[in-house]
């Protein structure tokens, strides 16, 4: 017997090949996925069976096939009721191939899939400036270029003088700590210290463009944003979710802040062993401490930080925070709500929130060692 009654049986319904599926995420205490439409920017979720079966419309498929594949999955078939209603959904949003193209709608966002967003009006104390025509043209010309620095030949030695690095910023941090305090009081060196961790916000952001492309992404824009007095550089990353694989979106995102420990590098080097003068050598002391904390502040896993965007990935879900904190509420309560999640989001939850504790707190005490080593120098 066909799992799909009537004429429908031999329909072989086809996704538009701009439609991004992503891979299943926790949220909250369900299991969903995120389908985007990555012409319109529209986006909304799936529960698993309905991924299953969309996922399966390839336009080789009958939906008879897709029906026995999800008989046998799950166990019973779907009426003709149900696929009517899961193809005019699809066809409204203008996902199935053939169907009319809809007009792009605002839709309510999530911290990991935010949906298309009026542009910001530009005033004199906030606004963005896009600074290139075509980021995306732009980034693959970067990625042309230095490109050859994400292969393993060259990416293991960098990343093992980093470590090295970062082992040296540990053992003489009390020295770096000194200097950091020395330099407030030298407005040159002061200046040029800063402009130098503003140049390596700029590559933290470029980093990320490169690395995504480099995975099959896509940048829609490069440019400067102001908040003042801040003004930093962006560089958005479309469809980051959809990347192919759960390891390209990671490295993503902690692109931006490997890139800010490789620009530390030379001036590490510097540091150690070229023949500088006194107030030169305490300037790049500073700069390696400064801007080895302004790296490692971006992976701590807090919205809308580097960070949380690796946690999210780690814990295989969307609005980790706001997740793990209703699961630890209830939980808290011992109500029997809790015991109704699924047992890799028990685990993800409690994990997540415990790593951000210790995260914080590690990073308080630090704060405090060097306020007491300072006062106390």
């Amino acid at each position: 017997m066909s799992a799909v009654p009537g004429a429908l049986a031999a329909y072989r319904p086809a996704l538009r090949p701009r439609v991004l599926l992503s891979d299943p995420l926790l949220d909250g205490a369900a299991t969903v996925h995120l389908i985007k439409d990555a012409e319109t920017g529209n986006s909304f979720k799936v529960g698993v069976k309905e991924h299953f079966l969309i996922a399966r419309m390839d336009g080789e498929r009958s939906l008879a096939e897709i029906g026995e594949a999800y008989a046998g999955e799950y166990g019973r078939r779907l009426g003709d009721a149900h696929w009517q209603r899961l193809l005019a959904l699809l066809g409204a949003k203008g996902l199935l191939a053939g169907a009319p193209e809809p007009k792009p709608v605002p839709q309510a966002t999530t911290p990991q899939a935010p949906a298309s967003a009026p542009p910001e009006k530009r005033t004199l104390l906030r606004g963005s400036l896009p600074l290139v025509a075509d980021a995306d043209a732009t980034t693959a010309r970067l990625h042309r270029v230095f490109g050859f620095l994400l292969a393993p030949a060259a990416l293991v030695p960098l990343l093992a003088l980093v470590l090295a690095m970062e082992a040296v910023v540990i053992a003489r941090s009390g020295e770096l700590l000194f200097a950091v305090g020395g330099l407030v009081t030298n407005p040159v060196l002061l200046t040029g210290t800063a402009i130098l961790l503003w140049v390596s916000t700029a590559l933290h952001e470029l980093a990320h463009g490169v690395v995504a492309r480099h995975h099959g992404g896509r940048v829609a824009e490069i440019g400067l944003r102001w908040r003042l007095p801040a003004v930093i550089m962006y560089c958005t990353v479309v469809d980051y979710l959809y990347l192919g694989t759960r390891r390209h979106r990671i490295a993503t995102a902690a692109a931006g802040a490997v890139m800010n420990l490789v620009f530390l590098l030379p001036f590490c080097a510097l540091w150690l062993f070229a023949p500088l003068d006194d107030a030169t050598r305490e300037a790049f002391a500073a700069l390696l401490l400064l801007g080895s904390i302004q790296a490692f502040t971006m992976l701590v896993p807090l919205p809308p930080l580097d960070g949380y965007r690796i946690a999210c990935q780690l814990a295989g879900a969307t609005g980790l925070a706001a997740s793990a904190g209703g699961y630890l509420r209830l939980a808290l309560r011992r109500s029997p709500e809790a015991a109704a999640y699924p047992r890799r989001a028990r685990i993800a939850y409690p994990v997540y929130a415990s790593a951000t504790v210790l995260v914080l707190a590690t990073a308080v005490a630090a704060v405090v060692a060097g306020a007491h080593h300072l006062l106390t120098a």
